[in-house]
């Protein structure tokens, strides 16, 4: 038998997901949690074969949470299941070390597949998103643009910014440029839209 985890903060999803697997003869589900934080406890107790993660999740995010996992069981298989298909999640997810990155519209029995298909080791990826991760590249933005387009995303004035963030609000509107620039955008609100939509933020 295939052991599962399941990582998912809306309950209704994750409750039809385990139902589905639990149809496959092969496939049972040995966890269920709501956010990221709970991922490698529950992994730790459960000693699953493959963990079946979203990405946006209260407390630490799938991805973090993914990469997190692979370190601490690192034969535990990881297969990120989400609504958002963005080029940059399936970029960081695989940088996470996930063997697999699906979309959660895919039909029932390709998520049953490849949940097998991850446990084997074999590396399982949306087509789509793999075409537009190579169009995109990876994320250009540094840890520091990716702060201050997040804050700006969030709503914050320039002096917000520089204030949580503690900078002068000249080197904030150079992080904004420098963004600003790498989307290919002409506002900073554009620029957050656009980063995020492609999974950098």
């Amino acid at each position: 038998m295939i052991r599962v985890l399941l990582a998912d903060d809306q309950a209704l999803v994750r409750g039809a997901l385990a139902a589905m697997l639990e149809l496959e003869p092969d496939i049972t589900v040995v966890a269920q949690v709501g956010s990221g934080d709970d991922v490698v406890p529950a992994a730790r107790a459960t000693a699953p074969d493959v963990a079946l993660i979203d990405v946006q999740m209260p407390g630490k995010d799938g991805l973090a949470a993914a990469g997190d996992l692979h370190k601490e069981l690192p034969a535990c298989r990881i297969l990120v299941c989400t609504t958002f298909g963005r080029p940059g999640y399936l970029l960081r997810a695989m940088a996470a070390g996930a063997t697999g990155f699906i979309v959660k519209d895919a039909p029932p029995e390709d998520l049953a597949d490849a949940v097998r298909k991850v446990h084997r080791g074999v590396r399982v990826v949306d087509p789509v998103l793999a075409g537009e991760s190579l169009v995109h590249g990876i994320n250009p933005l540094t840890s520091r643009e990716r702060e201050v387009l997040t804050a700006v995303g969030a709503g914050h004035s320039i002096a917000d910014v520089a204030r949580l963030l503690h900078l002068t609000e000249g080197t904030v509107r150079n992080h904004l440029s420098a963004a600003i620039g790498k989307t290919g955008t002409r506002s900073r609100s554009e620029a957050a839209v656009v980063a995020r939509e492609r999974g950098w933020l």
